[in-house]
């Protein structure tokens, strides 16, 4: 059992900072709304405010808890700071008709699209999910984590607001 705590204790320290680095923007790749148009991410632009970026899948259960964690205050956080959360499907074809029904059920009002081939998964170092990254209002990666525990929407939003009152975003 030791070597099962130390290992996944390594694999997430490991996963915590596998994202390309800090400064980094958001690789361009072709992804799909939920009606099927074609959005190059690229193109992820919030005027100047921070974006965050949930990498989640409809069969993992603790990606549906930090999305649902979020949504509780989400419209506090873009009152008060002007976030933008864009959430992406890593949903593969098969599954992929499972996630339009999970994003009306749930009322999320994120930004949805679905990287149904893993490239922008790939492109953004995504070992699995949920991996959720924070970019600062120029389009830098400034912060990332892996996984979902009670409380991390707090530190997130913490983060956050460091962001706006021009701090910087320790690791």
């Amino acid at each position: 059992m030791k070597n099962l705590s130390l290992a996944l204790l390594l694999l997430t320290a490991f996963t915590f900072n596998s994202f390309a680095g800090d400064g980094d923007k958001i690789p361009a790749t072709t992804l799909k709304k939920l009606d099927g148009t074609k959005v190059n991410s690229s193109t992820f632009s919030n005027n100047g405010k921070p974006i965050v970026i949930s990498f989640w899948a409809s069969w993992c259960k603790p990606c549906i808890a930090e999305l649902d964690a979020i949504n509780e205050n989400y419209a506090d956080w873009v009152k008060e700071t002007g976030v933008k959360l864009i959430a992406i499907s890593i949903d593969d074809a098969r599954s992929t008709a499972k996630v339009s029904p999970i994003v009306k059920t749930k009322g999320w009002e994120y930004e949805i699209y679905l990287d149904e081939n893993s490239d922008f998964k790939r492109a953004m170092n995504v070992n699995m999910p949920p991996q959720t990254f924070l970019i600062d209002g120029k389009g830098n990666i400034v912060d990332s984590h892996t996984g979902f525990s009670a409380g991390d929407d707090d530190k997130l939003y913490a983060k956050i607001k460091k962001l706006i009152a021009g701090e910087k975003i320790e690791h």
